[in-house]
Formats: structure tokens, sequence, C-alpha cells
């Protein structure tokens, strides 16, 4: 089951705790507007897998100890549930949207530490140094939407300024075993928290041949509107199938900054990328 997920998609978590994500999706060649004088209508639908690694500190809940997180990508599938990528792009002359959604859920995923002064829900108020063991599951939601316009379209060479926003909802169930002198006391406690970040950036694409092209995308934003700091950037080598197939292949980073109202969401995603898209 889980090598079939696989194919349609990946995302992050591994034993310590963890998520992130982002958002630069996997695009493939598409030819240049045709002057004509009627509006080119162009749509691309991809599904993507993304074998990324994953670094950062995350806490796994509002106030809790702040776990530092590395994974390979084989750790990272050990607790994958599920995971689905989707990216959509759209076209009209020069005006451009671009959709791209993520959702993944984790289990028994496992974090250590000590808690600063705390009341948690179901526990009470826990003192400030003490052991705490969290077990967690965690189901995580974005989305980045952003419109632009294509600045540069000849057949040599295609430039897309783009600008928006990018939407995250993060779930937690936590387990808690909180050691305290005299013994342990178990306890459940569930959250949710999201925030949404102003995003710009650039897309660059540029044709090799009639059936291979490179693609380049990069994005900023955040500024503290919501995380302090996001960035992606993804390059991309395409080949063209059918007049209606076409395959990506190439590497993606993604790095997110959010530290606000207790939670502490630091993390970098990096690797392969591969996509199949359907072109209308």
């Amino acid at each position: 089951m889980k090598n079939l997920l696989i194919i349609a998609a990946f995302f992050l978590f591994g034993a310590h705790t963890v998520h992130a994500a982002d958002t630069i999706p996997v695009l493939p060649p598409e030819a240049p507007a045709v002057a004509s004088g009627q509006p080119s209508w162009a749509l691309q639908i991809t599904p993507y897998m993304w074998a990324a690694g994953l670094d950062g500190n995350i806490s796994p809940f509002r106030r809790g100890p702040t776990l530092a997180v590395e994974k390979s990508f084989s750790d990272v599938m050990d607790s994958l549930n599920f995971g689905g990528f989707l990216d959509i792009w759209a076209r009209s002359d020069r005006f451009i949207f671009s959709g791209n959604l993520m959702y993944v859920s984790t289990s028994e995923n496992h974090g250590t530490g000590l808690l600063p002064e705390i009341t948690i829900p179901g526990l009470g108020s826990i003192p400030a140094g003490t052991s705490v063991d969290a077990e967690f599951d965690s189901r995580q939601f974005m989305a980045t939407l952003q419109g632009g316009y294509r600045v540069i379209d000849t057949p040599q060479l295609t430039l897309d300024a783009l600008a928006g926003a990018r939407f995250w909802r993060i779930s937690n169930d936590v387990t808690l075993t909180v050691n305290l002198g005299d013994g342990s006391v178990n306890g459940s406690y569930g959250e949710k928290f999201g925030w949404v970040d102003p995003v710009a950036g650039l897309r660059v694409f540029v044709p090799i041949t009639e059936k291979l092209s490179l693609q380049a995308q990069g994005d900023i934003g955040g500024f503290g509107a919501g995380s302090d700091l996001t960035w992606s950037a993804l390059a991309t080598l395409n080949y063209v199938v059918t007049d209606h197939f076409s395959v990506s292949a190439g590497y993606k980073v993604l790095n997110v900054d959010y530290e606000r109202s207790g939670h502490v969401f630091d993390t970098r995603l990096s690797g392969p990328v591969l996509g199949v898209t359907y072109r209308f």
C-alpha cells in the first residue's frame, strides 16, 4: 500500500515529530502564446511525487519542547499514512493562474523533551523541567494560489511574474506521558493551527528541442505576516510524450520559518520530484 502511495505523492514526518510544507508545483513544457488576435487558452493538471528529506526544528504542540529533526526520505516514509500532491496551472492569453495542493496524514510520530511551565488540557499545570514523552497523529493541508502575467513570450523563452498566498492548516492529536517525580500520568490532547503567507515569484521556461525543455520557478514570502520567512525553488527537465501527456523530473526545495503563539515550525524539505501532466 505504501508503495502505491509513493507513486501518488509523498511528504514528511519521522520518529521525532514534524510537518512543513509547500509549495512550488511541478510544471511540464508548454508552448508560448500564438499571436492570432484571439485569446490563447491552456490548462494543465499534474499529480506528482516528491522524495524529500527533512531537517529543522518543530514543536509537537503549543508551548511544547522544540525538537530538532533530521530525516532521510526512507525515514519519513515509515510514518506516512497518505500523501497527495496536485498542481493546476492555467493561462488565458498572457494571464496566468497557478494552484498547488497538498494533503498529508501521518501517525506513530514520537518525541521526548523537557517542558517549560505549561498547562496541558487533561493533565493540568506541569512544572518547568518536567520530562514528557509524546506520540501523535498529524494531518497537514497546504494550498498555494497565485495569479500573474506573462512578461516575456517568445519561441525561445517565456517568463511569468506571479503573486498570491500560501495557506497552511495543521491538525495534531497528541498522547502524552508526563514523567513526574512520584510516577507518570497520561493524557490526550488535540489542537489545530494555521496561517497565511503572501508570496511572489517568477517562472521561466526554455525549450531545448520540440519535445525537451527546461523550467525553473521560485518564490519568496511570509515577511512576518504569517511565517517570518518562506521560500521555495524548483528546476525540472521536461519531455513531451504525446499532445496531451508529458513528464517532468527535477529537484525542489521548500523552506519555512514559523514561530508564533507558542508554535515552532522551522523546516526545510528538499529532494527529487517527478510529475506526470495531462494537458487540455
